[in-house]
């Protein structure tokens, strides 16, 4: 008999295996024994290699809110002042004062560079996090394939993609458990963005 093997990457494959298991009929398949879940989700919140991930990026992202700090104090100092300086002046009177336009506009600006930045930081963060696990989800396929196999299973689904599925064909802890045989750490290093607004000069 020849098998069919998912491996959940993803909502569109989530979707697919969904479908599959309308369209065969779940429970003609789970009697023949050929069904087998499992929660990613779960392998990679628990897993060595998951939690190593989860530190890293944590420390990574503090590392970003360091960086972002300063600018984001000297705006709101900046715009402290410009408020305490302006409440008791009508906006024609501001409209008067070349200086108080000139740091009005530069609020602005450096207000707009911040959440430019920010922005840019949450990607890092996405891109850093798909990078470091790239070599882990490698790694689960292959482990997730060794027990369809092993059990003699035609579909693998994730759990997010059943109603209902009994322990008994819940493969998590077995995954979980080899991939920290196989895989306990892995690289976690920054992505690091071209830095908008400046040229496109990638950040050092």
């Amino acid at each position: 008999m020849q098998r069919h093997f998912i491996a959940r990457l993803g909502a569109p494959v989530r979707a697919v295996a969904a479908a599959l298991a309308l369209a065969v009929g779940f429970a003609a398949l789970a009697q023949a024994q050929q069904v087998l879940v499992m929660s990613e989700e779960r392998i990679l919140r628990e897993s060595a290699v998951g939690q190593h991930i989860a530190t890293e990026l944590q420390r990574i992202g503090q590392e970003i809110q360091a960086e972002l700090a300063p600018l984001g104090q000297s705006i709101q100092q900046e715009n402290e002042a410009l408020t305490a300086e302006t409440s008791a002046l009508s906006e024609e009177a501001i409209r008067q004062r070349p200086d108080l336009l000139s740091r009005l506009q530069t609020l602005q600006q450096d207000a707009q560079q911040f959440e430019l930045r920010r922005r840019q930081a949450q990607q890092e963060i996405v891109a850093t996090e798909r990078a470091a696990m790239q070599p882990v989800l490698e790694t689960l396929q292959g482990v997730l394939q060794e027990i369809v196999q092993e059990r003699g299973a035609a579909v693998l689904l994730d759990r997010s993609a059943v109603v209902y599925a009994g322990e008994s064909i819940d493969i998590t802890a077995a995954a979980i458990e080899r991939l920290n045989q196989r895989i306990a750490t892995t690289p976690v290093n920054r992505v690091r963005l071209p830095q908008q607004g400046q040229g496109g000069a990638a950040q050092q």
